[in-house]
């Protein structure tokens, strides 16, 4: 097994909770109301956990000095590898619930499957994973079916939000040398074997939603290879702010 490419494969992992987190996290203290800024913090606050977990075990396997913060605060967006499904904006509330529903339905059924890897790290950290994507999902389900079938307002943003963030679903599913390498030694997804059960789920919800699936629409990726949109550049500029003006500060 290559260790470089195992590496690869945790610090992918890495990256999708941490920018999905630091997304969530724009949401603190502007939620419609109070219980729904609590819950989309805790939720956040689960992305950075999930981060860290997956940094920790990435840095240890990229050895030397390397640290957590180090592959968080010290790489610029090129070096970064999320889907670039999570860095997209939140937007309004909408934007954000589809955005969410579509992740949260992806690793429910991901973490259900990494559980089983040889790898006992990466399988005990989708073990924990697994309890927290469940709420995650039964949250934002439950929000798309709300908007969806809700008002004629809420029902137009929600249809809009499905239908400008489907682009971005296909990438989920795409399985590059890492992702295959992985697979042959019995540590990774088959994120392909996946697909079909994630469809599913997602008619499934629109249905109920009284949502439409997208039909006729160009898919982009690229997260993967370090190709992403302009909003992850914006991001990290936020992110890592004080790192980048005070080097190794501590406090």
């Amino acid at each position: 097994m290559s260790k470089e490419l195992l590496f690869k494969y945790v610090l992918t992992l890495g990256d999708d909770a941490l920018i999905l987190g630091q997304r969530l996290s724009q949401w603190v203290y502007k939620g419609p109301f109070l219980e729904e800024d609590i819950a989309l913090s805790n939720i956040s606050l689960d992305m950075f956990g999930r981060a860290n977990l997956f940094l920790e075990y990435a840095a240890s396997l990229k050895g030397s000095t390397t640290t957590a913060d180090d592959l968080a605060f010290k790489r610029n967006e090129r070096e970064f590898s999320n889907h670039i499904l999570c860095e997209q904006p939140n937007g309004n509330f909408a934007n954000t619930m589809a955005r969410q529903f579509f992740l949260d339905a992806f690793y429910k059924l991901f973490f259900e499957k990494l559980a089983e890897s040889e790898d006992e790290q990466l399988s005990a950290i989708a073990q924990k994973s697994i309890k927290e994507t469940t709420y995650h999902f039964r949250h934002s389900s439950k929000w798309v079916i709300r908007l969806g079938d809700g008002t004629a307002e809420s029902h137009e943003k929600m249809q809009s939000a499905i239908d400008n963030l489907w682009m971005f679903t296909d990438e989920l599913f795409e399985m590059n040398e890492v992702d295959n390498n992985m697979l042959t030694q019995k540590i990774g997804v088959d994120c392909l074997t996946i697909k079909a059960k994630w469809d599913q789920i997602i008619d499934e919800v629109l249905s109920e939603a009284t949502l439409k699936r997208p039909e006729n629409i160009h898919m982009t990726s690229g997260g993967r290879e370090g190709i992403h949109t302009e909003h992850l550049g914006h991001l990290l500029s936020d992110m890592q702010y004080l790192q980048r003006a005070y080097p190794d500060a501590e406090w």
